[in-house]
């Protein structure tokens, strides 16, 4: 029997890298529920010792623990996407996963990790946290992504792509030949 090439992960690998993928996910998705603790916290007290603990905690969380997991989760999820069945482009639940996982990654780089450091040297400074949307959008908007695609995930919607269609069909007639 020749081997099928979309299915490129044994069943082991598979098994590894998805329990890998799962862990990061929760993971990200625990550090952004602590991230916007740290940002409520920092918005709503009166105590300038709490804020400048909280945005620096944050701070200490999105350099070496967010970024980290965020890749391994985006890395975790192109490997299972190209080598199982699921495919990237094959079903319309993978597709928005990726893209927001993308998309969620990029923000972490390019906004919420520059909203806490300018909210860190602000209130280092001996000043008040300058905007509390520094540190509290990011982890809003975030965790709204990671529950859609948990939710995604679970429920599978939406069906085949077209793509995803057009590779069934052939391996539907081979069977029915048979």
């Amino acid at each position: 029997m020749k081997p099928n090439p979309s299915h490129k992960l044994s069943r082991p690998a598979r098994r590894a890298v998805l329990v890998v993928h799962v862990i990061a996910s929760a993971s990200w998705l625990g550090l952004t529920l602590g991230l916007l603790a740290l940002g409520t916290t920092a918005a709503t007290t009166g105590s300038a010792v709490t804020v400048e603990a909280s945005v620096r905690a944050m701070r200490l969380f999105a350099d070496w623990v967010l970024l980290p997991v965020a890749f391994l989760t985006l890395l975790s999820g192109l490997v299972l996407s190209l080598g199982t069945p699921w495919g990237l482009a094959r079903h319309r639940w993978v597709c928005p996963k990726f893209w927001l996982t993308l998309a969620t990654t990029t923000a972490t780089v390019l906004a919420l990790r520059p909203g806490v450091n300018s909210a860190v040297a602000a209130v280092a400074a001996g000043g008040a946290l300058p905007d509390a949307g520094d540190v509290l959008f990011g982890p809003v908007v975030s965790l709204t992504a990671y529950v859609f695609m948990t939710v995604i995930s679970v429920l599978k919607p939406w069906g085949l792509t077209r793509r995803g269609r057009r590779l069934r069909a052939p391996a539907r007639r081979t069977f029915q030949d048979a």
